[in-house]
């Protein structure tokens, strides 16, 4: 069986080297330097000075706008919980809401709805935002920087932040300085800042002069700089974020999060987002592909230009190559002054690449090079990368990619890396999806926010599916400062820049608009805000469905009408319909699918949340519950003093339901399109259901990277020809022999025969609606498991367990032993604790130090438990049942060996190497 899954693992690799090659740098739309050096696109993640207020009372007044007082802060309800009516409080002190709305004038379509700035400069007599300010003082530190997740975590019912944003002081205000580099010889030029993500009410000081800025914090944006530039002089840039309490449901990070990047154009350029690539009558002979170029003139007189765009295809390391395979005929066109221009055009590519998922598909990639010339003279270059492909949705099939139906095996994913926090961290996320593509998984839904630009690269090359989300609420809060605040505000301006962003990733196949909003609540009315929203969508991006997620509104309600697919939280499996959950507070449903279907006979459904199972990883409670799904209660599949959840798969959130019982419910319905479970990995914040802990239970993935049992679970459907056998629980319980101990086995064939020392407990088959094999009256005596799997009568998977002896030695181990002295890249080095002779000790609990030598650093350690308070970038940590993680990192510029210690009281010290490149 290892043997089996390692093989599998290094043809996963294999695969992706092939496929991937080196990484893509830019977003899905990039930008390059041309030989006249027309358009600079500059990284300026590197020496900012940061410093943040010790409290909210300590802070300056230089506020966005007044938020209402929050008289509740607790932070453990129910995730289904009706959301409420929002707040409303009047200013009645200046604010810089008004300077700071004209920010998002590009994207309010109505000319008339633009917001017109003030007179005044608030805030330019403040001592942070004056070049000659002594910031000497403050912290010196490199982008993406979060700064809740370097702080301790907070202990216990009445700590200034709960369980639910994670225990960590995310909130807060605080200042980011920079100088910027402007020469004399960029007079003239336009001059932008673009800042992939700031958590959150971000404002924009240059020079002393506001700027502008943006309060939603996970959308990108950018602020054009050009009016207060000083050509070769000192230019003083000044950054204020504002991060609210109870503002959201789990963690979201604080500060400059993700990139910062400064773009010099010339006055006529392609504008932000300015490409949108669509194909149509894909076949494997041809497709044609439609190309619009959006052309800004900031100057005061109308440019004669030409716009040539021509088409590459992408090698395996992300680089265009040879011949181009296309040319889009040249266009002339006047733009006007201070206006711009669209420019459409058509070409026909002959015997397309397509791209498509993995592994039935590959994901093949395209690059236009779109240039404007002015009398003769390229005056910029702006590139586009996309990938061609035929989408259907089909009520019937599902999802359909290039004629081939594909079910959705899919999972949610929250923005946080765990350990390293919401800080955005390319390879942290590469690995994530790696583990997936391992699962079996082929779709991310990404909740409920858009991402970094960064992990649509990934999953544009990685070939993942992807809903692309942007809003967990409306005008209705979840939590009392959550961004119901700014919704009627910004709803317009958001939703535009998250479409016009991610348009062309050929990953993304449908957009979100909302996820369990209260106005599911609210009849007519919140189907019209629905539209509303929807239609916007449209507008952007014709070419993609448009959909909002449902845990509450029913087939027959004005809601449910609105979306361009049915996309369901947990009403498909039914929510508290089984018996175990029926006397619960809370939504009831019954299995909702064929509802749906039939009120809906011509619209695809997928299930976008399924499951909220919950399980503490290598962690065994009993007894065990006799049918396939039940809530975890204290003392039946949870308890109250470890803080821990069985980790038998059995067990839900309220409002969920077991693998089992989803996998059953979607095989009675083959036309649902299939699921995105909550969740693939864990994440910080929202520990249902013992909220004194840090991070989630519901992760198929813990928060350090570790397999749960569930992953067999997922792993064995989703890959039904991958040859594989998973046994659970462990096998050393010295308590408990002579008792009753359970054993499941979870396999990709249809029968099983299971062992006890030799002796033979058993042959079970297949049975149709169920997923495992169990054998719920085995007496525990110590020794081995095996289990013998078989599939069309053929041996097909074996699996042992073994009781193992007491802890005596560390393995590690790396996912990368070679690593680039970029300051970025990171090595994932897992600590094991095992017996004499090499097996995991499975509920060792060692604390084991960590050091390290040569050009590296520690960045964090974990273990994927999820009540463990020791904050992350300690270099100790306890092992939980068996692992630990420690994360590192070269230093920026160096090379050479870096060796990673770790130790444990009575056990040898161990060492492993990662070369830096």
């Amino acid at each position: 069986m290892r043997a089996n899954i390692r093989s599998f693992k290094n043809w996963i690799a294999r695969s992706l080297f092939v496929l991937l090659g080196c990484s893509i740098f830019l977003s899905c739309s990039k930008t390059k330097n041309s030989e006249t050096n027309s358009r600079e696109r500059i990284l300026i993640n590197s020496d900012w000075y940061f410093f943040k207020y010790a409290s909210q009372a300590d802070a300056d007044s230089l506020i966005y706008d007044v938020r209402p007082e929050v008289n509740d802060s607790k932070d453990d309800k129910v995730a289904d919980s009706k959301p409420t009516e929002a707040v409303r409080v009047d200013a009645k002190q200046t604010v810089l809401k008004a300077w700071v709305l004209p920010t998002g004038n590009h994207f309010i379509k109505d000319s008339e709805k633009r917001l017109i700035r003030p007179e005044g400069n608030p805030g330019s007599d403040f001592p942070f935002v004056q070049a000659d300010f002594d910031d000497s003082s403050w912290r010196k530190l490199n982008l993406p920087h979060d700064w809740g997740i370097e702080e301790p975590f907070q202990e216990g019912w009445e700590s200034e932040v709960g369980g639910g944003m994670g225990r960590l002081a995310s909130h807060g205000v605080a200042w980011y300085r920079r100088k910027l580099d402007i020469l004399s010889d960029d007079a003239g030029k336009s001059i932008f800042l673009e800042i992939e993500g700031a958590m959150s009410y971000a404002i924009v000081w240059l020079n002393g002069n506001l700027v502008g800025g943006w309060p939603y914090g996970y959308n990108s944006w950018q602020v054009d700089l050009t009016p207060y530039i000083i050509p070769g002089g000192v230019n003083q840039l000044a950054i204020r974020i504002d991060n609210p309490p109870n503002s959201a449901r789990w963690y979201p990070g604080g500060g400059l999060y993700r990139s910062v990047w400064l773009t010099k154009t010339n006055p006529v350029h392609v504008g932000q987002w300015g490409t949108v690539v669509t194909t149509h009558n894909v076949s494997e002979k041809s497709a044609e592909v439609d190309l619009v170029v959006t052309v800004d003139n900031d100057s005061k007189s109308e440019a004669h230009i030409e716009v040539n765009t021509t088409v590459y295809a992408l090698d395996k390391n992300g680089v265009q190559t040879g011949d181009p395979v296309a040319r889009f005929s040249p266009e002339k066109v006047i733009v006007s002054a201070l206006g711009k221009t669209e420019i459409k055009n058509s070409v026909v590519i002959d015997k397309p690449a397509l791209w498509g998922p993995l592994p039935t598909q590959i994901p093949n990639l395209y690059l236009a090079v779109s240039s404007i010339q002015k009398e003769g003279k390229i005056i910029d270059t702006y590139e586009t990368r996309f990938g061609i492909r035929s989408m259907e949705f089909d009520p019937e099939k599902g999802i359909v990619v290039n004629g081939e139906a594909i079910r959705i095996k899919g999972v949610n994913q929250h923005h946080d890396l765990g350990a390293l926090g919401a800080a955005f961290n390319k390879r942290a996320a590469e690995r994530q999806l790696e583990i997936l593509h391992e699962l079996g998984c082929n779709a991310i839904r990404l909740s409920h926010n858009p991402p970094a630009p960064e992990l649509l690269e990934l999953t544009d090359r990685m070939g993942f599916l992807v809903v692309d989300e942007i809003f967990d609420v409306w005008e209705r809060k979840k939590t009392p400062l959550d961004f119901h605040l700014i919704f009627p505000d910004w709803y317009e301006q958001d939703t535009r820049a998250f479409v016009r962003r991610d348009r062309n990733c050929p990953s993304v196949i449908m957009w979100s608009y909302g996820n369990e909003v209260g106005e599911q609540y609210t009849d007519k009315e919140g189907a019209s805000i629905s539209k509303r929203l929807r239609d916007i969508v449209k507008e952007e991006d014709p070419s993609r469905p448009a959909t909002a997620s449902m845990n509450f509104a029913k087939p027959d309600m004005p809601f449910s009408e609105v979306p361009d697919v049915i996309s369901l939280n947990y009403q498909g499996e039914g929510i508290r319909n089984a018996p175990a959950y029926v006397a619960m507070k809370g939504i009831h449903t019954h299995p909702l699918y064929p509802d749906f279907h039939e009120k809906y006979p011509g619209k695809l459904i997928v299930s976008s949340e399924t499951a909220s199972a919950l399980s503490t990883r290598g962690t065994y409670l009993f007894p065990v519950f006799a049918g396939s799904s039940a809530p975890a209660m204290d003392g039946s599949g949870g308890d109250p003093n470890t803080k821990y959840v069985s980790s038998y798969e059995l067990y839900t959130a309220p409002f969920g339901s077991s693998a089992d019982k989803v996998f059953a419910t979607q095989d009675k319905h083959p036309y649902v399109a299939g699921e995105f479970v909550w969740s693939g990995w864990d994440y910080i914040g929202e520990p249902t259901p013992y909220y004194l802990s840090r991070s989630s239970y519901s992760g198929i993935i813990d928060l350090a990277g570790f397999k749960k049992d569930r992953f067999y679970l997922y792993q064995a459907r989703w890959l039904p020809d991958l040859p594989m056998a998973h046994i659970f629980p462990h096998w050393n319980w010295p308590e408990r022999v002579g008792k009753l101990t359970p054993v499941h086995v979870v396999t990709s064939g249809d029968e099983v025969e299971l062992f006890l020392n030799g002796k033979s407990l058993g042959h079970q088959k297949k049975i149709d609606g169920e997923y495992r094999f169990r054998w719920d009256e085995v007496k525990y005596t110590p020794g081995e498991l095996k289990a013998i799997a078989y599939k069309n009568g053929e041996k097909w998977a074996e699996e042992i367990v073994k009781t193992t002896g007491k802890a005596s030695q560390l393995k590690l181990s790396a996912d990368r032993n070679y690593i680039t002295g970029d300051g970025k890249d990171l090595s994932f080095i897992t600590v094991s604790v095992c017996d004499q002779e090499g097996i995991v000790v499975p509920r060792s609990n060692n604390l084991i130090k960590f050091s390290i030598e040569g050009p590296g650093e520690i960045v964090a350690t974990d273990n994927g438990d999820p009540s463990d308070l020791e904050i992350f970038s300690s270099h100790e940590r306890k092992a939980f049942n068996g692992l630990a993680l420690v994360i590192v990192k070269a230093k920026q510029g160096e090379a050479g060996t870096i060796k990673v210690i770790a130790e444990s009281e009575g056990i040898r010290k161990i060492a492993t190497t990662v070369q830096v490149k």
